[in-house]
């Protein structure tokens, strides 16, 4: 079991043989914009260790406007290079240095509903800044898979054929994002991939803590939004990381997220069997849920390295002892898109 977050960090950022031959002859500085999110502490490690496993000496620098400290501290205690940016101010994005490589994480999706007008301007303004800055660059982006509709539970998940059919305005904002880089992609022949992810999980936050916390506390489980698709964070970060060889004009289209359709059902049971918890649900299954079908990422990057039991146990046991959470429900059971 992890038992410490020190010990968490250090499973999220333990890179695979194939992480290390994927980066050994990338030309640096790598960066990393948007670094300070949920995900990105654990990418950038990830990237440097692999680095530096592969012999390669080349800079990771991880750009965030660094608002807590803390955070920027633990950047550098891993050797990875900050620097503090505000990158929608005018002229912020050139002050940045020149990259062959470049994975872009920044993003807004909770509050969007509270002030929409900066969700489109993170989400969309400026990947359009930066895919004009970067545009000689390969850039690694972010999606999600919100950009698609509900398609039916036996369906197994949209494809990356599916057409995108965004609801509500954060994922409206997130297709837009899309559309920019694609732009950069056929006007100017940047090299683009497109990772459309759902859901990233650790034991801080995720679907499955969201689902775990509420057996725990005796609260009811919406099964509304009955079935879901997750993916160990590490295993997530280390395909963004892979994809960067993949990028490509027209842009690289890709859904990252674990094998097979969970039904939200199950989950909980689990949790409730391991927490020595009953559970109570609320609402019936719909015919259709946000799911995403990853046989191509699977195909060219092998299946994800953790498991879902794995996870459930992991979270179950983290939980039961009140390990440190984020505190950032990811509202997968909302079906209207507002977050």
């Amino acid at each position: 079991m992890i038992q410490t977050e020190d010990q968490l960090e250090d499973v999220l950022s333990t890179p695979s043989t194939e992480d290390i031959e994927a980066v050994r002859h990338l030309r640096g500085p790598i960066l990393i914009l948007g670094a300070a999110g949920k995900m990105g502490p654990s990418l950038a490690r990830r990237l440097k260790r692999a680095m530096l496993a592969g012999g390669n000496t080349g800079r990771v620098l991880a750009v965030s406007r660094f608002s807590a400290p803390e955070s920027r501290a633990l950047f550098e205690s891993w050797g990875i290079e900050t620097l503090s940016c505000d990158m929608l101010q005018p002229g912020a994005l050139e002050q940045l240095p020149d990259a062959e490589n470049v994975i872009y994480m920044a993003a807004r999706k909770f509050g969007s509903t509270g002030n929409p007008s900066l969700t489109w301007a993170i989400n969309s303004f400026l990947p359009g800044l930066v895919a004009r800055r970067y545009r000689a660059a390969r850039i690694a982006a972010f999606s999600s898979g919100n950009v698609y509709p509900l398609v039916p539970v036996e369906s197994g998940g949209a494809t990356e054929q599916t057409p995108p059919q965004p609801i509500g305005e954060y994922a409206q904002s997130v297709l837009a994002r899309e559309r920019l880089f694609e732009h950069a992609a056929l006007e100017w022949g940047t090299n683009v991939s497109l990772i459309r992810l759902n859901y990233a999980v650790e034991l801080r936050y995720g679907v499955l803590v969201d689902i775990g916390r509420k057996v725990l506390s005796g609260t009811p489980v919406d099964v509304t939004m009955g079935h879901v698709n997750v993916i160990w964070q590490g295993d997530a970060n280390s395909v963004a990381i892979r994809s960067l060889a993949h990028c490509s004009s027209p842009a690289f289209v890709l859904n990252l997220t674990g094998p097979g359709t969970l039904p939200v059902r199950d989950i909980a049971q689990e949790f409730s069997t391991r927490l020595g918890r009953p559970v109570e649900f609320h609402g019936a299954e719909s015919p259709t849920a946000l799911l995403n079908n990853a046989a191509l990422c699977h195909s060219l990057f092998g299946p994800p390295q953790v498991s879902v039991a794995q996870m459930i146990a992991w979270i179950a046991e983290w939980i039961q002892r009140d390990g440190r959470l984020l505190n950032k429900p990811t509202h997968f059971e909302n079906r209207e898109g507002r977050f």
